[in-house]
């Protein structure tokens, strides 16, 4: 199976072409320029994995949460991309997606939202997969549900920006954090590959991202 994935939900942007489980990929941290680069990016691993859009059996990309403009990027270019071939997409949720990433038994995800609030999701392991079991939602660090038990790994940048609020609120059930791990295109394009193997699939026209946050910037009195 191939499957090509894209993420541009936060200051990265990364893609990855996954053939049967052998990952071709590339990342840079990309500031706002995901527009200008994610095209060659998609290029350059398709080259190098021999692989053509034709010749792939679905694109999955990181529908969120996340930046807004980020977001949209993504899902723009993936339907573009899908539309001629009548390619299959898969939107992946980034916070899944970083739990994969970090590989704890029990992990709890944490992105940066801006105006003092997080991203904020927790999920187990079973067996190779990663159970959700505090949906993704968007809130202030002292207002984090409480999770069961302990154990817990974090990571996100969430815990880069508000790293004490976070251990206040969690406290001993937080064993230990990883404030680097961020969403990307390796682990969407594996948390997609069951997707697409189900026939899971859908239509470019039905891809949307996942808006968790209607509001995106302060009033001037709020400022």
């Amino acid at each position: 199976m191939n499957i090509l994935a894209l993420d541009t939900s936060t200051e990265h942007c990364s893609v990855a072409l996954w053939r049967d489980g052998a990952v071709y990929e590339r990342a840079a941290r990309a500031g706002q320029a995901h527009s200008a680069i994610l095209i060659g990016m998609a290029d350059a691993v398709l080259a190098e994995g021999g692989r053509g859009l034709a010749g792939l059996d679905g694109i999955a990309y990181g529908r969120g949460p996340g930046s807004f403009t980020g977001l949209r990027i993504a899902c723009a270019v993936a339907q573009g991309l899908a539309f001629p071939s009548d390619i299959p997409l898969a939107g992946i949720g980034t916070l899944h997606a970083m739990a994969l990433a970090c590989g704890g038994a029990k992990v709890l995800c944490c992105l940066d939202a801006r105006m003092q609030e997080i991203y904020h999701a927790a999920y187990v392991r079973e067996g190779d997969a990663y159970v959700e079991v505090s949906a993704p939602r968007v809130c202030t660090p002292a207002a984090a549900p409480q999770l069961p038990g302990d154990g817990w790994s974090g990571c996100g940048s969430g815990f880069a920006a508000y790293r004490e609020l976070l251990r206040q609120r969690y406290g001993a059930a937080l064993i230990k954090v990883a404030d680097d791990v961020y969403p990307h295109a390796r682990d969407i394009a594996r948390l997609a590959a069951p997707v697409f193997a189900a026939g899971c699939g859908i239509r470019a026209e039905a891809a949307a991202p996942l808006y968790i946050r209607d509001k995106v910037a302060l009033k001037t009195a709020e400022r």
